[in-house]
């Protein structure tokens, strides 16, 4: 059985692998992440804050397509910087769902000038069945996109 802390060690390093993913441009550590359910809906500004304003842009995970989206990002775009923390980690009772609340700064550079994730992310995990080998994991099943919750 799990405890709390080594339940927050391993959300802790699904953050961590996903920015790792980001500074080095690793698709294959970047897909590693994402549930095969994941969802992503996205706010037009990170000030609109209304969920009825939001849109899913890509839908469902699909390997294929986010893939070929995330390429198209990294074959146009420098990552001048990245830097992420962790705000939060809430993990439920039974330690099988959690969430991390993540600040966020990231600037993506490309011909067309530069252009920023800022603000605060809500990253939701679920932890899936066991395997054969028996071996947990956390994947990642829905990310609000960023929002600026300052005055």
């Amino acid at each position: 059985m799990t405890d709390r802390r080594e339940a927050e060690r391993e959300i802790e390093e699904i953050v961590h692998r996903e920015t790792r993913a980001w500074d080095t441009r690793d698709l294959d550590l970047l897909m590693s992440v994402f549930h095969p359910d994941m969802v992503w809906p996205w706010p037009p500004t990170p000030r609109d804050h209304d969920p009825a304003d939001w849109v899913l842009e890509w839908g469902r995970y699909d390997d294929r397509r986010w893939r070929a989206g995330w390429q198209r990002l990294f074959d146009t775009h420098e990552l001048a910087w990245n830097r992420r923390e962790i705000r939060k980690i809430e993990l439920s009772a039974e330690l099988d769902g959690a969430f991390a609340v993540v600040d966020i700064d990231t600037c993506w550079r490309g011909a067309e000038g530069d252009f920023r994730w800022q603000g605060r992310t809500c990253k939701i995990y679920t932890l899936l069945a066991p395997g054969p080998d028996g071996r947990r994991e956390w994947k990642m099943t829905c990310q609000v996109g960023v929002l600026d919750y300052g005055p």
